[in-house]
């Protein structure tokens, strides 16, 4: 089941850059920073009141977000919503036939459970399904 928004992710090419002028502008603060090997990205987590934001960096150049950068450049990448239960919300998404990018749910970042939903399915927004971790 969904249940709310989890986050906002938003590609950036430098964190070191990124990351200082998003507590800048947001007064917010840094409440956490990984590297999601399996992914191939770093992520630095901007809570921002109720709000959190991921600011996402590419950590080759074959990654999905060095290569969404390249396409389109840094920007917004991603709206996750919150699951109580990531692969069957994912299960029940894909038996309604929204396409998806992951059928089974991954490891992202802070040990939560994710998937993507296709932004072909989505009016060109790519969603993804969020359980966070138990850390």
């Amino acid at each position: 089941m969904l249940n709310g928004l989890d986050h906002i992710g938003i590609a950036v090419a430098d964190l070191e850059q990124a990351v200082p002028l998003w507590l800048k502008i947001t007064g917010g603060k840094l409440v956490h920073r990984e590297i999601v090997a399996s992914q191939k990205v770093e992520v630095a987590v901007i809570e921002i009141g109720s709000l959190h934001v991921e600011l996402l960096r590419g950590v080759s150049d074959d990654s999905p977000i060095a290569k969404f950068i390249a396409a389109r450049g840094a920007g917004i990448h991603h709206i996750a919503l919150r699951s109580t239960a990531a692969q069957e919300e994912l299960d029940r998404l894909k038996q309604t036939g929204v396409r998806l990018i992951d059928e089974t749910v991954r490891t992202g970042a802070e040990d939560s459970r994710v998937g993507f939903i296709h932004p072909k399915s989505v009016e060109g927004v790519l969603l993804e399904v969020v359980e966070p971790g138990h850390k």
